[in-house]
């Protein structure tokens, strides 16, 4: 038993070191042995495509992934120059003449190991290889099915553009550059993964971004000991702090472009990340989820009430059902007269107490709305509604539950959807307080409530406090959180994020050293 306990203990103690890289192998002179290579690797699979032909009187090779080009530009624009090709010289001067005369495609590249080539082929470029050339040339000519851009699904505004980012990488830098029109926004590229070997982008403005922030981004992400990266979750933990124990996320999602270019004019860094339609923002501060693009296209008056009803929304959300059960449980001369009599007469009429009530009808909404999640669409509403003609009617009227508590409750849940990417906070607090609320009453729920705020105040983002500008507190800035100021004030002093009061972006003794 000790043993088992230990052996939990190391796994959280430390994080496992990421694995050396393997040393590359240099693209060999003989076309044979690298066509062996290749097909050794990848062990015969069926999507490997391997043209053999003749150009200029030496042989030569074509290599590509099946599907992930586009097969008529690949015959006209590089195998049939290739075979008209009329040239003397060694291979290398032929590798050249390929290259400077025969494609017209801006996306060359020469390689010079073969990790190189599997990688460029996988991601769907063409691979070119000459017999007695140590080098190969690698074309641009993706041809691959891609989702055609649409309306984000989780993140609609009224007022704006319906395109959001899709899986591919290249096209959602495109959305980003169609926005921001200046040569100084800046992609670069890296690959994550040891096995999944996933591409993703940085995208930044360079003179706006924090030098410190990018460098400690950079080693964040060189260090990922991970083998796949399938989506942008799996890199979430390894860009907060490593000793960070919060509920809330230091990094942002958005899958809207437009979002995503607001936030780089900011001074912040977005990650595209290949197959994943969203992009996660970095610094991100818990002002920020309750800020959306409507808020800038409406008037100012309105875009404050919307922003204050935000707010109140997450506090109903978290705060309700622990209040409700505290009370009711410890307190009840603090209901007015009438409720009180309601709720006496409805925890009377059902054979649970009301804690026990809330809970079981907290977790069989959490019930239904996962089956409503995971199930097929058609299905997912036939779920919502028996789930409410169950709860919603038929167990109140057998007296398994209580109304009170039922509206309590419904209130909770639909003010959590007010601010969705708070849901999975707002859900584990809910149940936490009420939890809480019906063990220890108002003073439990001070106390769980001031801890959480400590652990608020404490959590920082890539050296940004994380309630910044609320404390430490910056009149400047505070013109955009609980209120929001019109445009002809915002543009005014416009500030980046490592402005903000009480950052500390300078590379510590961990994230400086190469």
């Amino acid at each position: 038993m000790f043993r088992f306990i230990e052996s939990i203990i190391d796994i959280y103690r430390k994080m496992p070191a990421k694995p050396e890289p393997a040393a590359r192998t240099p693209i060999s002179t003989v076309l044979s042995d690298n066509l062996s290579r290749l097909r050794s690797d990848f062990g015969g699979s069926a999507d490997l495509t391997i043209r053999e032909l003749v150009a200029a009187g030496t042989r030569a090779a074509v290599i590509t992934i099946d599907n992930m080009t586009d097969k008529q530009v690949l015959s006209e624009g590089v195998l049939m120059p290739m075979m008209n090709l009329s040239f003397s010289g060694s291979p290398g001067d032929l590798l050249n003449e390929l290259k400077n005369s025969a494609f017209y495609t801006p996306e060359l590249l020469e390689l010079t190991s073969i990790e190189d080539v599997e990688s460029r082929i996988m991601s769907g470029f063409v691979v070119i290889a000459l017999d007695g050339c140590g080098t190969m040339l690698s074309v641009g000519l993706q041809g691959y099915a891609a989702r055609s851009i649409s309306e984000p699904q989780s993140d609609i505004v009224q007022r704006g553009s319906k395109e959001g980012l899709v899986e591919s990488l290249r096209v959602n830098m495109t959305l980003i550059r169609r926005r921001l029109k200046n040569p100084l926004l800046r992609f670069e590229t890296m690959t994550v993964g040891s096995v999944s070997r996933t591409e993703l982008s940085l995208c930044y403005l360079s003179d706006r971004v924090s030098p410190e922030i990018l460098s400690r981004l950079r080693k964040r992400l060189s260090e990922i000991p991970l083998d796949t990266v399938l989506t942008a979750g799996y890199l979430v933990p390894f860009l907060e702090e490593e000793k960070d124990r919060s509920f809330f996320s230091g990094a942002g999602i958005s899958e809207r472009p437009d979002t995503v270019c607001g936030k780089l004019t900011e001074g912040r860094i977005a990650i595209l990340v290949d197959g994943v339609p969203s992009a996660l923002i970095v610094p991100y501060i818990f002002a920020e989820y309750f800020q959306s693009l409507d808020d800038y296209s409406n008037r100012a008056y309105f875009a404050t009430f919307t922003r204050l009803l935000k707010y109140c929304a997450f506090f109903i959300s978290v705060m309700l059902p622990g209040l409700f059960v505290a009370l009711g449980t410890f307190e009840p001369e603090m209901f007015p007269s009438l409720m009180l009599n309601k709720i006496a007469a409805s925890i009377a009429s059902t054979p649970l107490s009301l804690t026990a009530e809330t809970i079981l009808i907290l977790f069989i909404y959490e019930i239904m709305r996962e089956a409503g999640l995971r199930m097929p669409r058609p299905l997912g509403y036939a779920v919502s509604i028996v789930g409410g003609l169950v709860v919603g009617d038929t167990a109140v009227n057998a007296g398994l539950i209580g109304a009170p508590t039922l509206m309590v409750i419904a209130i909770s849940a639909i003010s959590s959807y007010v601010v969705p990417d708070l849901y999975a906070p707002s859900a584990i607090l809910r149940m936490l307080f009420t939890i809480v609320g019906g063990f220890f009453g108002i003073w439990g729920i001070s106390a769980v409530l001031c801890i959480v705020l400590v652990n608020l105040c404490g959590k920082s983002s890539f050296g940004v406090p994380y309630t910044s500008p609320v404390t430490p507190i910056s009149p400047v800035a505070f013109r955009d959180v609980l209120i929001r100021a019109g445009w002809r004030v915002l543009s005014k002093h416009p500030e980046k994020v490592q402005d903000l009061p009480g950052a500390d972006i300078k590379p510590d003794e961990k994230d400086s050293t190469s």
